[in-house]
């Protein structure tokens, strides 16, 4: 049964007695929601995160939203089993800023870890809470009820009453106990199970509603149109030149931003085509050529150190063996499949916008300060995207439509164009790193220094294109993310020192992609570990289990080894005469160096004539602790493991002085279906540990499984993203 909202009223009541909330419930059909407006967004409350109606039905509020990636089925799992209802009576309202709590941007894989555990204290307090009321209405002691399915039972009387009879319609106007009593894991009924990802009939069958489907009565479309070159002022615009096109509205213009609007999405294109627009020139970014010099030259205005054991100067001179290496890692763009899009309305002097913004109660920060509005006067409402993983330009085409809507009134889509997302999506910063280690006679690791060059900032919010061309307030931080991570090593070693040089600039306008940082890091960790290996004569499992005094590490590579039948011998190339070498890599990782383990062997050929390079298999094992949902977790790993192999093989932005030239498909390539390795996958699940997250670790050992087995194959080292033909070619004429 699909209910579907279809006009404005539906959409948005602006009265004080209705707050209405747009949803994609589990048969992803657009509703509405109308709640009171006394409703807590409070993270600390239990009303902030969970609503039961007088038929028992649950709404869960989830301040982390699903990109794709299952976590609206997982966390309704964690709900319903700490509430002990049926997992079909629950409904997830996701990333509303009017109803739903801000748990903080989804990203980092933390949306179970922190999230999810947010949602089973707020769920167990509710259901402790509701066995109370039920004591007090059945008139038993606390002992004898027992509760399933949303009713509570007396064993002795056999009276029962169902929550929608105790709490139906109320609040419950309760703080979340923080140390209530959540279910043993010996009693789980849905978590652990893998129930069916709630999304998927409908992305099957076609009737999903992503952002780029979702319409208002009287909307309207608006276009940008982009500088030349993204440092260009405007000189000045002659709306004459589309003054004959059919339908157009209004050609907009504030400071350096030039946009058009019209009453058809076709006519918004002609007009962002054919308007004559003058800009001065601008060259100021580096020579793409030249690109490593220019990061390594790049000012550092801090450095910061992850990790410093023992006496790193003294031990690395005194090795029996000493090796130096560089990597370095490309600039990425996020290259949505379904370019970026929001839909904006202004009314009653306050302003919605819909966005499959992973931050909406960050963005509605944003908003408010580009507009001088208060963030009570903005609500942003999440809509899943066609591609929306990292921070895309999801957020960008918020902003493009809200100063279109504010311009002209009424509400307007922005539909993002493929060039639109290439060129002007933030991008994964360039990551250089320097690696200096020494191994005593017997092959054991000494010494390990690293250096990071990487931009400065943090897991900041990255500011508004529309915004900055606007001149209009903004944030003026560098927001790469959280790229330290896993500078640091999980390795028994005993003298360490890794340092991050954090840098003043960086080539376009950096944010995070999908691990971000820890891919780069990790890339370069595990391929020099590799590099050591080899120098030591040893078997690559082995010489990693030599330094690696963790059980759960030792436990997971020692599984890896089962599933990938590792044979333990030394790395070296099988026949360099063969046009096509084979070839296996091993890699590891311990995430951050405190949570989820991963473990990956890579099956790799390569033809030495033309260079290119076939992922044919990845083996995986995973330990992320509990696991809620065993196939939402499988499904992470795979998607990891097939868009890092393209990230790892073909990914990489271009650009001139100006511009970013890698504009569509063609120029910026991806993986194809052909090229997609099989996958197999072992999980070690811990039902009585902490769930941690699964949606980046096992992209971050990718790049250097595949290095590590390209040099197992050719004796070649790849030390810079991506591994293209030309790069392999070049690499074993020197070798």
């Amino acid at each position: 049964m699909r209910d579907i909202a279809t006009t404005r009223r539906e959409f948005l009541r602006g009265t004080a007695a209705l707050v209405v909330s747009f949803s994609i419930d589990r048969h992803q059909t657009v509703r509405a929601q109308a709640e009171s407006p006394s409703k807590s967004v409070s993270t600390e409350q239990v009303d902030g995160f969970i609503g039961i109606d007088r038929k028992g039905e649950v709404t869960l509020y989830a301040g982390k939203v699903d990109l794709g990636t299952g976590v609206r089925t997982a966390l309704a799992q964690i709900a319903a089993e700490e509430l002990d209802v049926p997992f079909a009576a629950v409904t997830v309202i996701q990333g509303d800023t009017a109803l739903t709590p801000d748990q903080g941007v989804t990203s980092g894989s933390f949306s179970i870890q922190n999230g999810g555990s947010q949602i089973r204290l707020a769920a167990a307090t509710a259901r402790q809470a509701l066995v109370s009321m039920a004591a007090k209405k059945l008139k038993v002691e606390l002992g004898d009820l027992s509760v399933a399915d949303g009713e509570v039972t007396s064993k002795a009387t056999h009276r029962s009453v169902s929550y929608g009879a105790l709490i139906g319609g109320k609040n419950f106007s309760l703080k979340i106990d923080v140390a209530v009593a959540v279910k043993d894991p010996g009693q789980f009924k849905i978590v652990g199970r893998s129930i069916p990802r709630v999304d998927i009939p409908g992305k099957v069958t076609g009737e999903f509603t992503y952002m780029q489907d979702f319409r208002l009565p009287g909307m309207l479309h608006g276009r940008v149109v982009r500088p030349p070159a993204m440092g260009a002022t405007l000189q000045s615009v002659d709306e004459d030149s589309v003054k004959d096109i059919p339908r157009l509205i209004k050609v907009v213009r504030i400071g350096n931003f030039v946009g058009v609007v019209a009453e058809t999405e076709w006519s918004a294109i002609q007009a962002s085509r054919r308007l004559k627009v003058n800009w001065s020139s601008w060259d100021g970014l580096p020579d793409q050529s030249a690109l490593w010099e220019h990061v390594r030259g790049t000012k550092i205005v801090k450095e910061d150190v992850t990790s410093d054991v023992g006496q790193v100067t003294a031990a690395l001179p005194r090795g029996a063996t000493r090796l130096r290496a560089t990597y370095d890692f490309a600039i990425h763009t996020h290259g949505s499949i379904g370019p970026s899009c929001s839909v904006v309305e202004f009314k009653d002097g306050a302003l919605t916008c819909w966005s499959a913004s992973q931050g909406t109660h960050a963005l509605r920060k944003q908003l408010a300060a580009m507009l001088s509005m208060s963030e009570d006067q903005v609500r942003c409402i999440y809509i899943d995207g066609s591609g929306c993983y990292g921070r895309n330009g999801h957020e960008d085409a918020a902003g493009d439509a809200a100063l279109l809507s504010r311009a002209v009134g009424r509400p307007v889509r922005v539909q993002w164009m493929r060039e639109d997302e290439h060129g002007w999506d933030p991008k994964g910063p360039p990551t250089l790193i320097d690696l200096d280690a020494a191994l005593d006679a017997q092959g054991s690791l000494i010494a390990w220094s690293s250096a990071f060059f990487l931009p400065q900032g943090a897991a900041t919010p990255v500011a508004l294109v529309a915004a900055t061309l606007a001149n209009l307030p903004r944030e003026m931080n560098i927001g790469p993310g959280g790229i330290l991570n896993d500078t640091a090593i999980p390795y028994a070693v005993p003298n360490m020192r890794t340092v991050a040089r954090r840098l003043e600039t960086t080539p376009l306008r950096p944010a995070w992609i999908r691990a971000p940082g820890r891919m780069q890091n990790t890339f370069a960790n595990e391929s020099f570990l590799d590099e050591l290996s080899a120098a030591a004569g040893a078997d690559p499992l082995e010489f990693r289990l030599r330094h690696l005094k963790d059980a759960r590490g030792t436990e997971l590579l020692e599984r890896l080894a089962s599933i990938a039948a590792w044979e333990r011998a030394p790395a070296k190339p099988r026949d360099r005469n063969a046009r096509i070498a084979s070839g296996r890599g091993l890699a590891f990782v311990k995430y951050e160096v405190v949570r989820t383990y991963v473990g990956v062997v890579a099956d790799v050929e390569i033809d030495r004539v033309t260079g290119e390079i076939r992922v044919k298999r990845f083996f995986v094992v995973q330990d992320c602790g509990q696991i809620i949902n065993p196939d939402g977790v499988k499904n992470q790993i795979e998607g990891n493991i097939v868009q890092t192999v393209s990230r790892t093989l073909m990914e990489q932005v271009t650009f001139n002085r100006s511009r970013v030239t890698s504009l569509d498909w063609g120029s910026y390539r991806i993986i194809g279906f052909p090229e997609v390795p099989d996958v197999v996958i072992d999980l070690i699940d811990r039902p009585h540990e902490k769930p941690w997250g699964s949606g980046e670790p096992s992209a971050s050992v990718v790049p250097a499984a595949i290095s590590n087995a390209i040099f197992a194959a050719t004796g070649v080292r790849l030390r810079s993203v991506p591994f293209t033909p030309d790069k392999v070619k070049r690499a074993m004429v020197r070798t």
